[in-house]
């Protein structure tokens, strides 16, 4: 299977100070991909660093989508590639709805005008998948969202996008079980296309319980100690992390 994303010993800095030390890491087209560790492990920071966060420093190695170097790009051109990062805490942003910061990304994402009728056509039934109500397309961005509804929104963006790779971190986090359900849901769907790949940041596994995983890996103190598949996340959730505590 080609491999979509290829990072090769790759060392970040945050402000001087290393939290990854020669990550080596592969994604193939349709892979789904689970990252845990414990708290301040080193996971969101790889995460952004696939991203190009231009606060994460990469000071050592590569990172290849599609066979393409990409750390010379910014987030943008990135994100055009496809390439999409969610966040653990998304902000709020007043003035722009739901639906037009979508349409927004798609137009720059396609370099094209998106129309209203298909787009609003798709975006209901993408908010099907994800009981939203219909008037939170026409509501700020996350403004006045609970913890759930904007996690929600995100994987709305996930569908909606349609990127070839996406990174989701700590996804599950502050959700209740429904909320859960109903996000597994809406990544399960994203997941339906051969051509796209996942990559699930968490120190929690639930919601792992209803997805496909195809590999998982450990990181620790900012190193990737162990790979493995699926039956590692049980492990895990029977062991915890201590093993790997130096």
């Amino acid at each position: 299977m080609s491999k979509l994303l290829k990072i090769q010993d790759l060392t970040v800095k945050v402000k001087d100070k290393t939290i990854l030390r020669g990550i080596n890491l592969e994604v193939g087209k349709g892979e789904t991909h689970v990252l845990m560790g414990p708290n301040g492990a080193g996971k969101s920071t790889l995460g952004n660093a696939v991203m190009g966060n231009p606060n994460y420093d990469v000071t050592e190695g590569s990172v290849f989508f599609n066979g393409e170097d990409i750390l010379e790009e910014d987030a943008a051109e990135r994100a055009k590639k496809g390439i999409f990062l969610s966040f653990q805490n998304p902000i709020e942003v007043p003035g722009i709805s739901l639906a037009d910061f979508i349409r927004n990304s798609l137009d720059c994402r396609n370099e094209t005008k998106t129309g209203i009728w298909e787009f609003r056509k798709e975006l209901e039934k993408q908010m099907k998948i994800l009981n939203m109500d219909g008037s939170y397309a026409d509501r700020d961005l996350n403004l006045g969202f609970s913890g759930g509804e904007k996690k929600k929104a995100e994987i709305l963006q996930l569908l909606m996008l349609k990127p070839t790779l996406a990174i989701l971190d700590e996804t599950d986090s502050g959700l209740d079980v429904d909320a859960v359900r109903t996000v597994s849901a809406g990544v399960r769907e994203f997941q339906k296309d051969p051509d796209r790949s996942l990559i699930i940041i968490t120190h929690s596994t639930r919601i792992l319980e209803q997805l496909h995983v195809d590999r998982t890996h450990i990181i620790v103190d900012g190193r990737l100690v162990e790979s493995g598949d699926a039956s590692l996340v049980d492990r895990v959730n029977r062991e915890g992390f201590v093993k790997y505590a130096s």
